[in-house]
């Protein structure tokens, strides 16, 4: 790892982008934050005839929307525990009758919004419906996805015990697999770019490098102050999810900004990739501090990702880690080295449910819970259109939780980390 690139292997194609743009001094919308969210919130909104500007804290495609793994999954895991092989959520029995169901259907709706956007981007994002691969990290865990396949009929479900799991994944590492057909992958630098193009060709404002440092009431509505310029408003619509700050303190007591790190391997052996990764499925283990990978779209490297640290640490330090991860399901790898290697912050909430909605006049949405291609997407759209009078989504105003003497520090992360490494190790051992 001598030579490590600690920029995000997205950026070799495409680059944060600067624009340069100046705010005006009035628009109907002000969108906070300049990623997945609020682009596509801009787009919807000046589909609707209504002016907005966006206001980015750095160069557009500088945070998690190009940090990310560009996995594009349909939401099948909304609302569940931090292992993905638990067969129910317990939100199921606390929610009213239908409330549940109506989340997952627009979960699933996420992804065929994601879809149909590819379809109108000026960019090649390089999407493709791969396909998933869940690996069952123990016996119990398969047992689990065993249980939830009835009822992930509409997603392509299939399974593959131990013995015949080679069909799905090259690698004897896991106790089974269960495959997803409704799911994909794309370069999230590109969508981003892609994103950005046509929300300025829609005549949306982008203005990045201006932090917003307040957002108060005015006598038209709302005045929102950031670096260098103000701006009047009549909403506010704040979608900064992990790099979410002190800006508006109601928000930010709900949602955990937490740390996911990536690394990218040097070009495969020719070949390689296809008995790894057959079908060039996106895959994921049922562990609680989980590892994701994939297939490069060029489909020359792997790219392995996981929550080795909820914390944020160097990206060369956990890139050790990852490694180690990756060989371990891979030997094959072993002897190839890892090139890239970065960080990025997501937002876990409470109640492990993304939240969109208002609160005292300001419209949110945020807290991906680490799935947020497309849920992040179709939730900006879906602002965008709650905000534009049309309707509003199932998961508009959830009651949205937090906890007692938590503000903005997550000084619990040390303690969580510590627990999930605990309870994965015990599940090993009893496998």
């Amino acid at each position: 790892m001598a030579d490590l690139i600690e920029t995000p292997f997205w950026w070799e194609e495409a680059k944060p982008r600067r624009l340069g743009n100046a705010p005006p001094s009035r628009s109907d919308v002000v969108v906070i934050g300049g990623g997945y969210t609020g682009l596509n919130a801009a787009i919807t909104l000046r589909g609707a005839g209504i002016s907005v500007t966006v206001l980015e804290a750095e160069d557009f495609g500088f945070g998690a929307s190009s940090r990310n793994a560009g996995h594009v999954s349909s939401g099948v895991n909304l609302g569940k525990s931090a292992s993905s092989s638990n067969v129910h959520s317990p939100l199921e029995a606390r929610l009213p009758p239908g409330k549940f169901k109506a989340l997952k259907d627009e979960a699933a709706a996420s992804f065929d919004f994601v879809e149909a956007r590819m379809k109108e981007l000026s960019t090649d994002a390089h999407y493709l419906r791969s396909g998933r691969v869940v690996c069952a990290a123990s016996p119990k865990h398969f047992a689990a996805l065993q249980a939830k396949a009835p009822h992930m009929l509409h997603d392509g479900v299939q399974l593959f015990a131990g013995d015949r799991q080679k069909c799905a994944i090259g690698s004897d590492h896991f106790h089974g697999v269960m495959t997803i057909d409704r799911a994909g992958q794309l370069h999230p630098g590109k969508y981003l770019h892609g994103l950005v193009d046509q929300a300025q060709a829609r005549g949306a404002h982008l203005c990045d490098n201006h932090p917003v440092r307040m957002i108060e009431r005015s006598s038209r509505g709302w005045r929102v102050k950031a670096q260098g310029a103000t701006i009047e408003c009549d909403k506010v619509f704040i979608a900064t999810n992990g790099y979410s700050d002190g800006l508006h303190p109601w928000m930010r007591r709900r949602i955990i900004p937490a740390a996911s790190y990536i690394i990218v391997t040097d070009e495969l052996p020719e070949g390689l990739i296809n008995e790894l990764l057959p079908q060039a499925r996106t895959g994921v283990d049922t562990k609680r501090l989980l590892s994701y990978f994939r297939p490069t779209p060029d489909r020359r490297r792997i790219l392995f990702g996981g929550r080795a640290s909820l914390r944020m640490r160097p990206a060369r330090e956990i890139a050790v880690e990852l490694a180690k991860r990756l060989h371990r399901i891979f030997p094959d790898t072993r002897g190839i080295a890892v090139q890239y290697a970065w960080s990025g912050k997501i937002a876990f909430t409470f109640d492990l449910l993304p939240h969109l909605g208002e609160h005292e006049g300001v419209v949110h949405a945020i807290g991906c819970n680490g799935s947020g291609v497309a849920m992040q997407s179709y939730l900006g759209h879906m602002a965008g259109q709650a905000i534009s009078g049309g309707p509003r989504s199932a998961f508009w105003n959830l009651a949205f939780p937090s906890v007692p003497f938590y503000r903005e520090t997550p000084w619990f992360l040390p303690a969580v980390t510590g627990w999930y490494r605990l309870r994965d190790g015990i599940d090993q051992l009893t496998a």
